[in-house]
C-alpha cells in the first residue's frame, strides 16, 4: 500500500531539523533500498524556510506507517508537530 505523510514542523523546529537532517535522510535512504521510501521533501514557506515535510512511502498497512513515523528522528526530536497519513495510489507516467 502507498501512503502520503504530511508533517508540519513546530514553529521553533528549524534548528532541530537541521541538526538531525542528515541522519533523517540516511534513514530515508535505507528505506529507499528496501522499497519503502518512494519520494519526498521539505515543504517551504514564502520565504523559503523549511516548515514541514511531504513523504510518499510504501508499507503493508497503516500501522506500519505509524510505527515508522513514531520512530523517525524528526518525530523523536520534536521537529514534526502534526502529521497526517493518507492512503494514495501514485501515478507513474513514462
Amino acid at each position: 500500500m502507498q501512503f502520503v505523510v504530511t508533517a508540519f514542523d513546530y514553529e521553533d523546529a528549524l534548528e532541530r531539523r537541521l541538526e538531525h537532517r542528515e541522519a533523517h535522510l540516511n534513514g530515508l535512504r535505507a528505506m529507499a533500498k528496501q522499497g519503502a521510501f518512494i519520494s519526498g521533501g521539505a515543504m517551504v514557506n514564502d520565504q523559503g524556510k523549511m516548515i514541514g515535510s511531504n513523504v510518499h512511502v510504501a508499507f503493508p498497512d497503516l500501522d506500519a506507517v505509524q510505527a515508522w513515523l513514531d520512530s523517525d528522528l524528526f518525530t523523536v526530536h520534536k521537529v514534526w508537530e502534526t502529521t497526517t497519513i493518507s492512503e494514495i495510489k501514485l501515478l507513474a507516467i513514462d
